[in-house]
Formats: structure tokens, sequence, C-alpha cells
């Protein structure tokens, strides 16, 4: 063997006995520390994501068309806004997480048709509900919770928070564009 690789083999075999005796300490100590779920960093980065373009276009639907729904029966702009807040008090009950005083998730819809009031209390609700999965842990996660009749874990729960926003988000993309209304993320 070539006499001057000798110091750089030497110097190698150093620093991985060194990497090799340190290892477990490292694992000892990063078991540690609190570890923040990735199902739950990632469930939080797509609610606001999708809390962002529901304020958004929200805000872009014009005073006159608030009340503005596509059929008799079906819920109008200001309803879907005030919807997407009672799901989020409802699923949040659902996490083992009591509605604040003062909020009916269930007649929420139907509590003002002024469009700032409307958007403040979604925006309310989505606070309330991240702060709410925030503060699960992985064991919560797993908690089985009865959803009317079905059994499904309190992250099937999370992935329903989602949905839910998700669903009425697409709703109301549609509802604007009918109205001649383009996303302001689209534009």
């Amino acid at each position: 063997m070539n006499r001057s690789r000798l110091p750089l083999l030497a110097l190698a075999l150093a620093a991985f006995t060194a990497a090799a005796i340190a290892a477990p300490a490292c694992a000892a100590e990063a078991a540690a520390l609190p570890v923040v779920s990735a199902f739950l960093a990632d469930a939080e980065a797509n609610l606001t994501d999708a809390e962002q373009q529901l304020v958004d276009l929200a805000g872009a639907i014009p005073v006159e068309q608030w009340s503005w729904r596509p059929a008799e029966g079906v819920r109008s702009y200001n309803e879907v806004t005030l919807h997407v807040a009672g799901g989020n008090y409802f699923l949040a009950r659902m996490l083992g997480t009591p509605t604040p005083d003062g909020i009916d998730s269930r007649g929420i819809d139907k509590s003002t048709t002024d469009k700032a009031k409307a958007i403040e209390t979604m925006k309310t609700s989505f606070v309330f509900i991240k702060k709410v999965i925030a503060g699960l842990s992985e064991a919560d996660l797993d908690a089985k919770v009865d959803f009317f009749g079905t059994s499904v874990t309190k992250r099937g729960i999370v992935l329903r928070v989602l949905g839910h926003a998700h669903e009425h988000m697409g709703q109301s993309i549609a509802y604007a564009r009918m109205n001649g209304i383009v996303p302001p993320w689209s534009k």
C-alpha cells in the first residue's frame, strides 16, 4: 500500500469510529426531543392553503352577489362560507374539543348575512380547528371515535376537516365562475 495514503486511511477510520460511538448518544438525544408529526405538519399546511383560498375567494365576491344561490333550496355563497365555519367547529368536537361558548355549529350558516362578519366567522373557525389539530399527539391520531355510527380514527377526522374545506372551496369556485368571477389565484 502506498504510504502517502496511510494518514488518510487512519483519519477515515478514526472518523468512522467516532461516528459509530456517537450515534447511539445522538439517537437517544433525538428521541428525547418532541417529535412533530409529519402528518400533522402536512395537514396544517394543506388546511392553511385551503383557508387562504376560501378567504381570498370570499373577499372577491361582490356584496351584491353575496346572497346568490344557484337554485332554491341550495346554500347561498354566504351560507357556504358560514357552513365551512360550522364544519370546523363540529369536527373539532369529534376530535375531543368542545365548541366555544356562543357558537351554534348547526345553525351558524343562518347566523348572519353580513359579508364581513361571515368571512370573519370562517377565519375564526380556521384558527380554532388548526389549534385543535396542532394539539393532537400521535397517540391521539390513532384513537377511535364514533362518526355517525362508524368507528374512525381521529386521523380520519383530520382528513375530513381537509376534505370538507376543499369540497366547499370547489363549490365556492363553481359559484364564483357561474357569476363571472375569476378566483384571485387564477388571474
